[in-house]
């Protein structure tokens, strides 16, 4: 074990002891100064090292046992992991269908991931000469998620995902209404997504998004592909520094008028010089009858999260703001609630404008100005229900769009009809449907590997849908082809490879 997550099993072993994690981190600090933690190894430095030493640095005899004891577990139970895994035959993964919407906020990073695999056959012998039945959209779905890693490289495999579905959800969309299957869409039908809003370039596609605040994988790198041209969002320079605050609109009743400003938050300590900063900027606030405010912080990937409001005369108020923090799992984060109040009592009204002005707040902090390699969400602009994991705004959800993909490729059937192969079972059918996935995504994999290394991410993006088009399924055009099927030859895919 090393780095940072050695510092958080170290840091766990010291809290499951009754250590308050202040406490715990000048433990760990103490250690480091007896050359008993170094950045690998600790845990096992640890256990090498004999108790009196540890005594000497921690100043605690019991406290001294207890840890040497379990560090010397820790280095069991990993050895015993280890052998286990080397000793075990190697297994193919099992992919599995999500039977319902994830919820993100109780997975980490790698959990989340993980769950977002897809196969993946790269041999060209293997590949050539697959044909695969499927309609039109989970062709574009796969296109774009196999784009993506070469023009947004640093995006996780859910980010993509969702950007990918955000595609073939406005490519559907206008399709349907180009054949007169559907009406366009009327204002009410939509979200109202602001001039501001940044947006990246998929398929040629322009998509509002919405920055993943503080979210990290071990996948990320700055390697690209491609150059990331394509993924720089259409948005706007850099804020200034004094602009980090973000305001929600003002929202009026019966006199009173209230407005939210939230902003990042490093750490707890920081609050007062911003609350201060936040006057200075908008003198006016110091004329309002409240501000209440609210702070939640979080250190690294620790669960542990610290979190303090105050109400400024507002009754409940300050509370409540954490509520709205704590449903969204927002953290690092700043939030001031501010009411002049009219002189009439809002009654249950007064909730429904605060939280309003707050998820506005917040979701004008989480939006980005610039890309700097930041996860995003791809926002759905036709989903006017609220979510609360992306502070009311609705997104496209990677979970729905892996399970679209392992479910749309399938294998043609004999010309006898099936007959001298006998009825397929529904688990070979899903084996089928997942190995032709993987040749399709290995397929797109050598075709963007080719011309990535001579086009910019940007051509690359550009280049990827006139591809598309000229390997589709042919289908009747109009109303009859919505949704129809045919056949996808694997071979077209690899013949657009850069020679």
């Amino acid at each position: 074990m090393a780095g940072q997550a050695d510092l958080q099993e170290l840091l766990r072993i010291f809290t499951a002891r009754k250590v308050p994690m202040l406490g715990a981190m000048r433990h760990v600090q103490a250690l480091q100064s007896k050359n008993l933690r170094s950045h690998r190894e600790s845990i096992e430095q640890i256990a090498e090292a004999s108790v009196a030493d540890l005594e000497s640095a921690l100043g605690d005899g019991k406290l001294a046992k207890s840890v040497h004891a379990a560090c010397k577990a820790h280095g069991k139970k990993g050895k015993r992991e280890a052998d286990e895994s080397a000793s075990a035959p190697a297994k193919k993964p099992k992919l599995v269908a999500h039977k319902r919407d994830l919820d993100y906020s109780a997975m980490s990073s790698d959990e989340l991931e993980g769950s977002m695999s897809l196969p993946l056959e790269e041999d060209e012998a293997v590949i050539r000469g697959t044909t695969v039945i499927t309609n039109r959209a989970p062709l574009v779905l796969a296109f774009a998620v196999a784009l993506l890693e070469f023009t947004m490289a640093e995006q996780p495999p859910s980010s993509r995902l969702s950007l990918a579905q955000a595609v073939v959800s406005a490519n559907s969309r206008s399709k349907a209404v180009s054949i007169g299957i559907e009406k366009p869409p009327t204002a009410a039908q939509q979200v109202s997504v602001s001039e501001g809003q940044p947006k990246v370039r998929v398929l040629g596609r322009m998509l509002p998004v919405l920055k993943r605040s503080g979210y990290s994988w071990k996948g990320a790198t700055s390697d690209a592909g491609a150059s990331s041209t394509a993924s720089q969002p259409s948005a706007s320079k850099p804020a200034p520094a004094e602009s980090t605050w973000k305001a929600s609109q003002k929202l009026l009743s019966k006199g009173s008028t209230f407005i939210a400003h939230a902003t990042p938050l490093s750490s707890p300590s920081a609050r007062p010089e911003l609350f201060k900063a936040l006057m200075a900027q908008k003198p006016e606030l110091e004329t309002a009858t409240h501000n209440a405010w609210a702070v939640r912080t979080s250190f690294g990937n620790s669960p542990l999260v610290q979190d303090a409001s105050f109400d400024d005369g507002e009754s409940g108020c300050g509370n409540f703001l954490l509520q709205i923090m704590r449903e969204a799992n927002i953290t690092n984060t700043m939030i001031v609630l501010t009411r002049w109040y009219g002189g009439v009592m809002l009654g249950p009204d007064r909730w429904r404008l605060m939280r309003e002005a707050t998820n506005e707040a917040l979701s004008a902090q989480r939006r980005i100005t610039t890309f700097s390699r930041e996860p995003v969400w791809a926002l759905d602009v036709t989903d006017t229900s609220p979510v609360t994991s992306t502070i009311g705004m609705a997104i496209h959800r990677p979970e729905g769009a892996r399970n679209y993909l392992l479910q749309s490729f399938h294998t043609p059937e004999p010309d006898d009809g099936g007959a001298s192969a006998g009825k397929k079972t529904t688990a070979m059918m899903k084996a089928e449907k997942e190995e032709n996935l993987g040749r399709l995504l290995g397929a797109l994999r050598l075709l963007f590997a080719s011309w990535a290394k001579v086009l910019s991410a940007d051509d690359l993006d550009k280049r990827a849908w006139s591809w598309y088009v000229s390997v589709r399924p042919e289908v009747d055009s109009g109303p009859s082809g919505w949704g129809a099927k045919g056949p996808l030859q694997l071979d077209k895919i690899l013949d657009l490879r850069r020679r």
